[in-house]
């Protein structure tokens, strides 16, 4: 199983088509969005490219890819133009591959307590993963109870200056940049 995760795509335009580019090169069986898709939010700054409605015709380009979970700065109308559920606060994604539970959030409800995130963790099992978002900082490591701790970092606003995305294949997550 191959997945590209992304989260905090915040409107912005160009790096959502970007992201688009590397879905196509990356070939995933699933795209999982975590939240927080087509608007920037009060506390952040308006993305330079700033286009909402360009998002929503890229990612409605590949709804039947697409599993999401609903971010902060999601409001019901974000699901009356979106081809896919996005108003889940999380879901679980299973890799019969290896047997891996992924929990999947945005992170304002659930989240690690790494880097100024929620720290909530659902009951999760040894081995499985929490992968999250909102923070807009990359996270790839083990934490405690051998739970998986995996955010993507942000497509549209990151925190560091690199808009990335993340891979899981394998039973392995991977941050890939943007450019």
């Amino acid at each position: 199983m191959k997945l590209v995760i992304a989260s905090d795509i915040h409107g912005a335009a160009q790096w959502c088509e970007k992201l688009m580019q590397a879905i196509d090169e990356e070939k995933p069986d699933r795209v999982i969005l975590l939240g927080d898709l087509l608007y920037h939010g009060p506390r952040n700054d308006l993305p330079e490219d700033y286009a909402p409605k360009r998002v929503i015709e890229l990612l409605n380009g590949i709804a039947e890819q697409v599993f999401a979970v609903r971010g902060n700065c999601e409001a019901e109308v974000d699901q009356m133009v979106l081809d896919f559920a996005c108003m889940a606060t999380n879901n679980t994604l299973l890799d019969v591959d290896t047997g891996r539970s992924l929990f999947l959030t945005h992170g304002h409800v659930y989240g690690s307590g790494l880097h100024g995130s929620v720290d909530k963790r659902p009951a999760l099992a040894a081995g499985s993963a929490l992968v999250y978002g909102h923070t807009h900082v990359k996270v790839n490591e083990q934490g405690p109870d051998g739970i998986w701790f995996f955010n993507p970092g942000s497509v549209g606003i990151p925190k560091d200056g690199s808009h990335s995305y993340g891979i899981y294949e394998d039973g392995r997550f991977e941050h890939r940049l943007l450019s």
